[in-house]
C-alpha cells in the first residue's frame, strides 16, 4: 500500500485542539499560582544527615611521572607506555586522542 508523505498527519480533532484559543485556555488553567523554584538554590540548603565534612582536609600523595609513563601532547594526561599510539612531531599521543 502506498503512503502519501505529503498528507497532513494530524486529524481534524487534533488540529482543533492546537488552536490559539485552546492553548491560551490551557495555559490559564495550569498557571494556578505555582512558582518556579531554582534547583541550585534549593540544593544549597540540602545537607545529608551525618555528613559534616567542614573539618575534613584533602590529602593526596602525588607521585612523579614514572619511567614507563608518558604525558600525552593532546590531552596532557599521564598514561602508561602501553597506551602510546603514535608520536606526532616527536610528541607522544595516547590511544584515546589518536582515535
Amino acid at each position: 500500500m502506498a503512503t502519501d508523505y505529503d498528507a497532513p498527519r494530524k486529524t481534524d480533532d487534533e488540529l482543533n485542539e492546537d488552536s490559539i484559543e485552546e492553548l491560551k485556555a490551557r495555559r490559564n488553567d495550569k498557571a494556578s499560582g505555582s512558582v518556579d523554584v531554582d534547583e541550585t538554590e534549593q540544593a544549597e540548603g540540602f545537607e545529608l544527615p551525618g555528613a559534616d565534612l567542614s573539618n575534613e582536609e584533602l590529602s593526596v600523595h602525588v607521585l612523579p611521572k614514572q619511567q614507563d609513563e608518558f604525558t600525552c601532547s593532546k590531552c596532557f594526561l599521564v598514561h602508561h607506555r602501553s597506551q602510546l599510539a603514535k608520536e606526532v612531531g616527536g610528541l607522544p599521543v595516547c590511544t584515546e586522542c589518536a582515535a
